[in-house]
């Protein structure tokens, strides 16, 4: 039974919005996979703040068309597709698909769409050696974090610093005045 005009504009308006929630789509070819492995799928995705969408390449072009964020997803948009929405954990949704497609063996990757660009396989499987979200902020919480310890350190030093050259001042007085008197006698004895 064909959908009617309303239910598909009332898809391509979901798929418009679940595109402006997300970071990252990623289109898989699910030839051959059963209803219990799509399912096993979405539940798998759902962990990483990923939505699995499957539905009709024809709709998914109507619903990127005129968006130059998600424009280049339409090369990937052949044969059987099944959408990856990623709105969360861009590293962790790549590594869930890929155990899933090791496990099943179905399923391919064609590609990808982050700001404005198409992803090669290779592209996709960079992002998941790139530092999370929690690993930046945890590196850029210890650089601040080291600014003040380091400048508390530094400030300490000056004082102790003066201390010392302040102790050494009489120290050096005293030699110096020992070697000048020093000199007077020996040029007197001379």
């Amino acid at each position: 039974m064909s959908r009617t005009i309303e239910e598909k504009r009332e898809i391509v308006a979901e798929l418009k919005e679940l595109l402006s929630q997300s970071q990252l789509a990623l289109v898989i070819d699910y030839q051959g996979l059963s209803v219990a492995e799509i399912t096993d799928l979405r539940r798998r995705m759902r962990s990483t703040g990923t939505v699995c969408k499957k539905t009709k390449n024809t709709l998914m072009r109507i619903a990127v068309d005129g968006d130059s964020k998600w424009q280049p997803m339409t090369e990937f948009l052949k044969g059987s597709s099944v959408f990856l929405l990623v709105q969360e954990d861009m590293k962790g949704a790549i590594k869930t698909y890929e155990e899933f497609q090791k496990a099943t063996k179905k399923t391919e990757l064609r590609g990808g769409v982050f700001d404005g660009q198409a992803l090669t396989l290779a592209d996709v499987k960079a992002l998941t050696e790139l530092p999370t979200k929690e690993e930046l902020m945890a590196r850029l919480a210890g650089g601040i974090k080291a600014i003040p310890t380091k400048l508390a350190v530094g400030l300490n030093a000056v004082p102790t610093k003066l201390a010392v050259g302040i102790k050494e001042v009489p120290g050096s007085l005293v030699r110096a005045i020992k070697a000048v008197s020093e000199k007077e006698q020996d040029s007197q004895a001379a």
